[in-house]
């Protein structure tokens, strides 16, 4: 799990929460065959393309798919390589784009994917099955969103942030006033040219990485169960965000990694089951509702105070 835990603080808020990256960190997690992420991206990108790939009128990617392609052959060069310009490969899928055409021997759905992707959204398609991560574009210049590549987005639609500003993005957060007042500074510190990392978590009562609002049901945590049961259900959800500059463009990748995993499997210590106790009991009604969570809270906490290490 790419998640810190130390990230699970009390009393929990809204905020930026950003801390700057080692420069031995890595910010990219290449796919294998079978992995979760790229089964549900390929569904993504078979199927709902345009529910994922965005961007805003007339706005120029390559600088921000060139920063996305180098950044990742020099973390996994086994799995991306740039091998001369209009030259990408990713072979750990057996495909590459030469020129813009696919061309590969790897698993046939996703040769086929790229093919029917439109030739100025095959590098992205490429970039996105290659790499866990899902990327969006951040422009500093005015602090909007300008491109999106989400396959895998927590309860929104990439098609509706395209085009707008930061501030706009997180305005639907529920207690949003940190996160919001911190908007221009934040935008100014991450296109300033260094590297950024934050984290978020939920519990959620959804197993899939992909939560298109489109596509998936609101939580709804079954008021039978226990707490035992419930927790048996529940899952962890987490997101490890990153930011690659854009040299030279005042622009920023985003970068999302989204983890889900069984509630009990993700504790591991007791230290850790009193965190989220913790960040859980402080949560304000407006953020339990946002999150899904004011049904759940009160037997998840139960189920902590009962079974703090969920082994």
């Amino acid at each position: 799990m790419a998640f810190d835990f130390s990230a699970v603080v009390a009393p929990f808020r809204m905020q930026p929460g950003l801390r700057r990256l080692s420069p031995d960190s890595r910010q990219l997690t290449p796919n294998r065959s079978g992995d979760r992420a790229l089964r549900e991206k390929l569904a993504v990108l078979a199927s709902f393309p345009g529910e994922a790939l965005v961007a805003a009128p007339n706005f120029d990617a390559r600088p921000a798919l060139l920063a996305i392609a180098a950044q990742g052959a020099a973390e996994h060069p086994a799995a991306f390589a740039c091998e001369r310009p209009g030259s990408f490969s990713a072979p750990h899928l057996g495909w590459s784009l030469i020129d813009g055409r696919p061309v590969g021997d790897g698993a046939a759905e996703i040769g086929a994917c790229l093919e029917a992707l439109p030739e100025p959204w095959r590098l992205a398609g490429l970039l996105s099955l290659a790499f866990a991560e899902d990327f969006a574009v951040l422009d500093g210049s005015d602090g909007r969103i300008k491109w999106l590549a989400v396959c895998l987005p927590s309860n929104w639609a990439p098609e509706d942030k395209v085009g707008r500003h930061f501030s706009q993005v997180h305005a639907p957060v529920a207690d949003n006033e940190v996160l919001l007042a911190a908007t221009e500074h934040l935008v100014r510190l991450v296109t300033g040219g260094e590297r950024w990392e934050r984290f978020v978590w939920t519990v959620t009562e959804d197993a899939h990485l992909r939560r298109h609002p489109l596509r998936s049901a609101p939580s709804r945590w079954d008021a039978a169960l226990d707490p035992e049961a419930l927790a048996a259900s529940a899952y962890f959800r987490t997101e490890r965000q990153t930011f690659i500059p854009v040299r030279e463009s005042q622009q920023a990748v985003f970068t999302i990694h989204v983890d889900v995993h069984p509630l009990r499997a993700a504790i591991g210590s007791r230290a850790e089951a009193l965190q989220l106790h913790a960040a859980l009991a402080s949560m304000s009604p407006t953020v339990l509702a946002y999150r899904g969570l004011g049904a759940a809270r009160d037997r998840l906490l139960a189920w902590l105070d009962t079974h703090p290490l969920a082994h």
